[in-house]
């Protein structure tokens, strides 16, 4: 008798709790992708055309009581009867979690410490290891380590599986449960318990929080003339540290480079503006992404305006498995628009986007709204991109020369003399660094031995990058 009138009772208190949070996920849903996240507790700018349109649509589709009824009927049970006793913001905190995390493995509920996490994510400074990760299987899947940071240090790759957190397994954790558990204090220590591909038993790596200052772009000379920038996520400020690093990498060449490659490779995104703002200083003109979605605040489309900050030189993106739906949309937009040359391994293929729409009660739902396309209309979702040219994962290590036992037709008694070199010249000095190829500035480990050596993706993007260089001068010194 006690459990139906509590059984009565708790209806309709639970069926308006869950009404009332229909209502306000519809009025809280203006959102731009492109924009960064709102502060927290802040209610962001409402379109009264727009709410009247979700309004009239709620109006007209039934409200599903049957289904609410038996939802409620759960939270009742679990109240009632599980073993320990919980409070009804728990329950109902952990039924919207279940319903954002059943949608796809990148729509969430952020309660008010998760949602700060976020915005600390997407400013460039957080506690914790330095791993983009997602969910895969019940499992966290590294989508890629973070330049400079403990995961990347420690050898922490893009496409190990997270199983085990200390001595607790990740095996039916929240997506949202595993990163809080990862972060903590600077200076604290946790272990990753990792499966990795092509290993035979798990990977165990002992790992000392820090606080991750992420600097998202760097650049350096390779050359006298040849410019690399790398960016390690779009944070609210990469477009515009791009620029400026780009102008600064132009001065120091003169005021012209003659071609310049952008790494993208191991990026998990990020900002969507970042992301439009970097594919447009490369172009003139045109589409850069479209995105589609069922509202018609989903349906937005970005286009590039001048100049050129390159003024046309030649361009060569870097990506991998480990590059991801912001660094998808710049790779896919230059690629298209045939403004650069792709090179390295097919991408990650997150082409979904993800808005944030801040709650009343301080929380905020991470819920995916559109899919991106690029300006061919291809769509990046669970495809990815394709590079022009794939370059192989692979270790190389350079062979001694010969020297002294190489035998040349120089060295050859009575050799035909060179009719043009050995009129009165002197054959040409060795280079002083014994014939290695320059590797830019000191500021980025250029001095730990040959490009080859320590990136066979960037020696290979470098020398493709040089060629293109040499075949367009050759090409416009044959013009009439």
């Amino acid at each position: 008798m006690l459990k139906s009138i509590a059984r009565r009772a708790f209806l309709p208190l639970a069926f308006t709790a869950f009404v009332s949070l229909g209502a306000i996920a519809d009025d809280g849903g203006k959102s731009d992708p492109a924009a960064p996240a709102a502060t927290p507790g802040v209610a962001p700018e409402q379109n009264d055309d727009s709410n009247t349109g979700k309004a009239a649509a709620a109006a007209v589709e039934p409200i599903p009581v049957d289904d609410i009824r038996v939802l409620v009927e759960v939270l009742h049970k679990i109240k009632s009867d599980y073993v320990e006793a919980i409070d009804d913001k728990t329950l109902i905190e952990n039924a919207m979690r279940g319903m954002l995390s059943g949608l796809d493995p990148h729509s969430a509920y952020l309660d008010a410490d998760d949602y700060t996490d976020l915005q600390e994510g997407t400013s460039g400074e957080f506690g914790g290891l330095g791993i983009e990760v997602g969910m895969e299987e019940g499992f966290v899947k590294v989508i890629s380590p973070i330049d400079d940071t403990p995961a990347q240090q420690a050898g922490v790759q893009a496409g190990d599986t997270i199983i085990k957190l200390d001595d607790t397994l990740v095996k039916g954790m929240s997506i949202n449960d595993a990163v809080k558990k990862m972060r903590g204090k600077p200076g604290s220590d946790i272990t990753l318990t990792i499966l990795r591909e092509g290993e035979q038993k798990p990977l165990t790596f002992k790992l000392t929080r820090a606080l991750i200052k992420v600097a998202s772009v760097r650049s350096r000379l390779l050359e006298p003339g040849y410019g690399y920038i790398r960016v390690s996520q779009f944070q609210a400020a990469t477009g515009e540290d791009v620029i400026k690093q780009l102008g600064e990498l132009k001065a120091k060449s003169g005021d012209k480079l003659n071609g310049l490659i952008l790494d993208l490779r191991n990026n998990p995104g990020g900002i969507l503006g970042a992301a439009v703002s970097i594919s447009d200083a490369f172009l003139e003109s045109g589409k850069i992404v479209y995105t589609d979605g069922r509202v018609a605040d989903s349906k937005l489309e970005f286009s590039a305006k001048p100049p050129d900050m390159l003024n046309g030189a030649p361009l060569i993106v870097l990506i991998n498995e480990g590059s991801a739906s912001a660094s998808e949309i710049v790779a896919g937009a230059l690629q298209d628009r045939g403004r650069a040359l792709i090179m390295g391994r097919r991408s990650f293929g997150k082409g979904s986007v993800q808005t944030i729409l801040p709650m009343n009660n301080r929380s905020a739902l991470k819920l995916t709204t559109a899919r991106y396309f690029t300006p061919n209309g291809r769509s990046i979702q669970a495809e990815g991109i394709k590079p022009d040219i794939v370059i192989d994962k692979v270790k190389v290590s350079s062979i001694k020369s010969a020297g002294a036992d190489t035998i040349k037709e120089a060295d050859l008694s009575r050799h035909l003399a060179n009719p043009i070199t050995d009129k009165g010249k002197t054959a040409p000095a060795e280079p002083a660094n014994g014939g290695k190829q320059n590797d830019g500035d000191k500021d980025d480990d250029a001095d730990k031995g040959p490009l080859a050596e320590r990136d066979y993706e960037l020696y290979e993007a470098f020398n493709m990058l040089k060629g293109m260089v040499m075949l367009n001068s050759k090409r416009n010194v044959a013009a009439p």
